[in-house]
């Protein structure tokens, strides 16, 4: 960076992650704020962590050194939370929750969200897999050019929430029509046009699932919002229609964009290391660590969009966060961190070779170091088996049934600070042999 960038970058690293220049490729600037200012003070006053080791404490510190705000904070930490209706759903989302209500809501949860139920996903997974890649045969076939994040990539946790939640597929193409314009409304940087946007589509999501749920209470099925509404002999808490509505919201926005970018991200870690491709032809081990390592590689969430308010004053590398400053965490900085993980800008599976990533230390390397893309501790996600295993029926029949995949061109990103998400991935077929 030159001179004036880095001044630029002191004042206010958000900003600077909102530039066309890190939308392209954020991680030389990551770089140079973990080493040269990794306890950041924006000019908005948030500050954002950048090194392994200190978001790794910050993550596990939750409930101690900080706290979700409170319901009457949200106006400090949300200025748009009195006249939004997306901003306050997400601040009744699981993830700004503190013990004991985290506990009590993430308890209920998972009582049903098991890893059983993911597990009887995977059939029904491995048949829309097969069934898009089909869709986009005949065309690459003939030597054009495929969108692979519309086609494929978006489509599969689309149509694997349908089967999750058991929707006809048809509402869950009009539910996710929407999902982006709540992404963008929810970014730092959003307009009031788009803001209101987010807040129109959250509404329609709303309404289809405040239906939704009346109809599972009359007629239930073997899906996960049946169970979520249904009664349990053994258990006299149950989630209110309000709780099972913002956490259906909650899932639906924190598990559809950042899937379908993780799959985009393996598909293009497929074409940059073809020598790295053997992890996918193998066993389940190896498929297992060439998932981790994209996730480690390229984040989908590049930082924390939640506030984490600061209990005390805090100190961390010199740098006082004082009491009820805001905190993000810069998970995407984390994750390359040579302190943490060695050569970090060097794609290597080996490094979770063996590991078990839904284990007690889930996303650890044989290094014994955590990934962070799905965070740690209480707020840990939720969804992340359910987004492993929809990688790891994908990724192995992408290789097998289309090996020269190659770019058509080069992807379009969308615009977003704080998610690393696409807007259109052109693929096409090489000849045997083709670059």
């Amino acid at each position: 960076m030159d001179a004036q960038e880095t001044t630029a970058a002191c004042r206010d690293a958000f900003a600077e992650l909102a530039s066309p220049a890190c939308i392209h490729d954020p991680y030389p600037f990551m770089r140079w704020l973990r080493e040269h200012d990794p306890v950041h003070r924006a000019a908005s006053g948030l500050f954002l962590l950048s090194r392994h080791a200190d978001i790794y404490w910050a993550l596990k510190a939750t409930g101690d050194a900080f706290r979700g705000p409170a319901p009457g904070e949200l106006a400090r930490y949300f200025p748009r939370a009195a006249t939004s209706l997306s901003v306050n759903l997400m601040a009744s989302t699981l993830a700004m929750k503190d013990p004991p209500t985290h506990t009590r809501l993430r308890r209920l949860i998972s009582r049903d969200f098991t890893m059983r139920q993911i597990d009887n996903l995977r059939p029904s997974t491995a048949r829309i897999v097969a069934a898009r890649l089909d869709g986009m045969a005949p065309a690459l076939e003939r030597g054009e050019a495929v969108d692979l994040h519309r086609e494929f990539a978006l489509a599969l946790p689309m149509l694997v929430f349908a089967e999750l939640f058991g929707l006809p597929q048809d509402d869950m193409l009009g539910l996710a029509a929407g999902i982006g314009a709540i992404v963008e409304g929810l970014g730092p940087h959003a307009s009031d046009p788009q803001l209101a946007a987010a807040d129109a589509a959250s509404a329609r999501v709303l309404a289809y699932f405040g239906d939704l749920i009346q109809r599972k209470r009359t007629d239930p099925r073997h899906d996960i919002v049946s169970m979520l509404v249904g009664a349990h002999d053994d258990d006299a808490d149950t989630l209110s229609d309000a709780e099972l509505i913002s956490m259906l919201w909650g899932m639906l926005l924190g598990g559809f964009a950042t899937t379908a970018a993780t799959i985009d991200h393996a598909v293009l870690a497929m074409r940059a290391y073809p020598e790295q491709r053997h992890w996918l032809q193998g066993d389940a081990v190896g498929v297992k660590a060439f998932v981790e390592e994209v996730l480690r590689c390229d984040a989908p969430v590049l930082f924390s969009p939640t506030p984490r308010i600061a209990q005390r004053d805090i100190e961390l590398g010199g740098v006082v966060i004082p009491k009820n400053a805001d905190v993000r965490l810069l998970i995407a900085a984390g994750n390359r961190d040579p302190d943490a993980f060695a050569d970090p800008d060097r794609f290597d599976p080996a490094r979770f070779y063996g590991t078990n990533p839904g284990g007690t230390n889930p996303g650890m390397s044989t290094d014994g170091k955590i990934m962070l893309s799905f965070g740690h501790g209480i707020h840990f996600c939720p969804g992340a088996q359910l987004a492993r295993m929809q990688l790891a029926e994908s990724l192995p029949r992408i290789q097998a049934r289309f090996p020269t995949l190659a770019l058509a061109e080069q992807p379009t990103r969308e615009p977003s600070a704080f998610l690393r998400t696409f807007r259109a991935l052109p693929v096409r077929l090489h000849a045997q042999g083709g670059g």
